[in-house]
């Protein structure tokens, strides 16, 4: 890494599908010190906890895990993080990679590619990643967001429809002819999926809250598209692979706590 970054990890316990979600025990430990241990090992300079709970203030805390309380009125994850930044003291110019509490599994080497993205793009203000989607039944799913590129991999559009559109149907052929679909010839012609990862700069963190909703924000239910409405730029890093899923559901929640306690 060409600078440091530290990591952002925002947690409620509010979750309609898995109550109290960041504390479920996998493996003998708190998921969101699952979250935490796992970001630890990218090379983030510091990994802290944001949240307004003060039962995962002391879970965090029994674990050793560093946690900043933060109010309860805010309205999205996004204002969250700017608080924590505000506690933290961080410069404006300094970058923190938002991951999300309930990713146990994430691959410490995505943290930081989306890290070092927004690094190497000064006329960015965000970065966030995305993956190639070679399986057609999930291209017109609008739980799954889409993302449009341009030539430098910066985030044109995001949307839960399926994007671009695909006149001559060579999706169809592709799809037929690869499984992972990580060419670069592949990568230009299928639909990339987008990952929920997020880096920022501070400055624009801090800022960010003061943004007026967009109307194709409101539309999509997609909160990224505030940031392209009011002009600013977002830098995609194309992983080669999908990301591990997240915990959503008690099913979710099963399948990682086999997989960690290796039965």
């Amino acid at each position: 890494m060409s600078a440091s970054f530290t990591v952002l990890i925002p947690a409620r316990l509010a979750s309609t599908r898995l109550p109290n979600k960041p504390l479920a025990d996998i493996a003998g430990l708190p998921m969101i010190v699952r979250v935490a241990r796992q970001a630890a090992l990218s090379h983030a300079s510091q990994v802290v906890v944001a949240t307004d709970s003060l039962e995962v203030k002391t879970a965090c805390e029994a674990h050793q895990t560093a946690v900043v309380m933060t109010r309860s009125d805010h309205p999205s994850g996004s204002d969250r993080l700017a608080e924590a930044c505000a506690q933290l003291g961080l410069a404006d110019d300094a970058i923190v990679v938002n991951v999300q509490g309930d990713e146990p599994l994430i691959d410490p080497a995505l943290i930081n590619a989306v890290a070092q993205k927004l690094i190497d793009r000064p006329d960015c203000a965000m970065s966030t990643a995305a993956h190639a989607i070679a399986d057609a039944s999930e291209w017109n799913n609008p739980n799954i967001v889409k993302v449009v590129l341009d030539a430098k991999d910066t985030a044109l559009y995001f949307s839960r429809s399926l994007i671009p559109y695909d006149r001559d149907n060579t999706r169809i052929s592709l799809q037929a002819t690869t499984s992972k679909a990580s060419t670069s010839a592949n990568l230009s012609a299928l639909p990339l999926r987008h990952i929920g990862i997020y880096g920022y700069r501070v400055g624009f963190l801090k800022r960010f809250p003061t943004l007026a909703q967009a109307p194709i924000e409101r539309l999509e239910a997609l909160e990224q598209l505030r940031v392209l409405w009011h002009g600013e730029r977002i830098a995609v890093y194309l992983s080669p692979e999908a990301a591990g899923t997240g915990v959503d559901t008690p099913e979710d929640l099963a399948r990682v706590r086999s997989l960690l306690s290796g039965t």
